[in-house]
């Protein structure tokens, strides 16, 4: 409980919100980096009139969140980013820009919620683990079902190309592997009760999985991604002549996991660069400089290891 006041210590000095939660190493059971940054997404219903001075030209070139990184109070530096609630749950259940999405497919503490937000992230969660299916083989280990539900939200990152750690996925899912567990364990077993997966126990307190390759399998693993995407892939639902709906066929497992990955590469890769740009007009060129560099180096320092 203290641990979940002093998180939230930041919301004393701003305006109420409806949504927050924080995100990032500073939630890491084991991190003791007092100077690490805090990173935060706030939920307000009207960001124009809480964030005014730059809402508008987020939401012009950006992804509808709006952040302001170098924050100090109580001695201690934040980060926060603000986004309309609608737009919020929006991404979660459509992967339309598959930002904040990505962000709450990964482990973070919620501090206020009042809109619900818990359990309507349960649906971007299962999306997830779906598409974290479709792109392993059939025999993986609990640890890399995590690690590749977290490199969906990098797929296309422009940023990875140059100004984030190549070690970053690998230290994410170490530095949280139980906040991940307890995340996805629930959705595991239920696609085990489906006889979609199938669980067997290992000698280092994980889980062994293997899943079904079939295309019937397949078809109900891709069934639970986002609509809007099943619909990009080629494998949504079509009109008929006849006015009936009726679905498209899956040619192969193999397919459906390239146009899948095709799609979100996609999304991310125009999200990224247009948070970038309007990132740069938000919070002014020095802090986007800053912040940038502060990037670069943790990249060049994972590289040179």
């Amino acid at each position: 409980m203290e641990a979940r006041t002093n998180l939230g210590s930041l919301l004393k000095i701003l305006p109420p919100v409806d949504f927050c939660c924080v995100y990032g190493s500073s939630i890491h059971p084991n991190n003791n980096d007092k100077s690490s940054m805090e990173d935060y997404i706030l939920g307000v219903s009207n960001p124009q009139q809480w964030h005014s001075e730059i809402t508008k030209a987020a939401d012009r070139i950006g992804v509808g969140v709006h952040f302001n990184p170098f924050v100090s109070w109580n001695n201690k530096m934040y980060k926060y980013g603000v986004v309309s609630i609608d737009d919020l749950v929006e991404d979660m259940l459509s992967w339309k820009r598959f930002y904040l999405s990505g962000r709450l497919q990964k482990p973070v503490r919620i501090i206020v919620d009042n809109k619900d937000i818990t359990n309507t992230n349960l649906i971007n969660l299962r999306a997830a683990s779906s598409a974290a299916l479709l792109l392993l083989p059939s025999k993986f280990t609990e640890r890399e079902l995590y690690a590749k539900i977290c490199s969906l939200s990098y797929m296309g990152d422009l940023r990875m190309l140059f100004a984030e750690d190549k070690n970053k996925i690998k230290k994410i899912v170490e530095g949280q592997f139980e906040l991940f567990r307890n995340m996805y364990k629930p959705l595991v077993e239920e696609y085990a009760a489906k006889q979609l997966l199938r669980l067997s126990s290992c000698g280092d307190n994980q889980m062994n999985i293997s899943q079904d390759y079939s295309l019937s399998a397949t078809s109900s693993v891709v069934s639970s991604l986002p609509e809007s995407v099943r619909s990009q892939m080629g494998m949504g639902t079509v009109e008929t002549k006849a006015g009936q709906i009726s679905k498209l066929t899956i040619g192969s497992r193999e397919e459906a996991a390239a146009l899948m990955q095709k799609v979100l590469r996609r999304r991310v890769m125009i999200s990224s660069a247009r948070q970038a740009v309007a990132g740069f007009i938000a919070v002014g060129a020095v802090h986007g400089v800053k912040y940038l560099g502060k990037k670069m180096m943790k990249a060049w320092k994972s590289s040179s290891k």
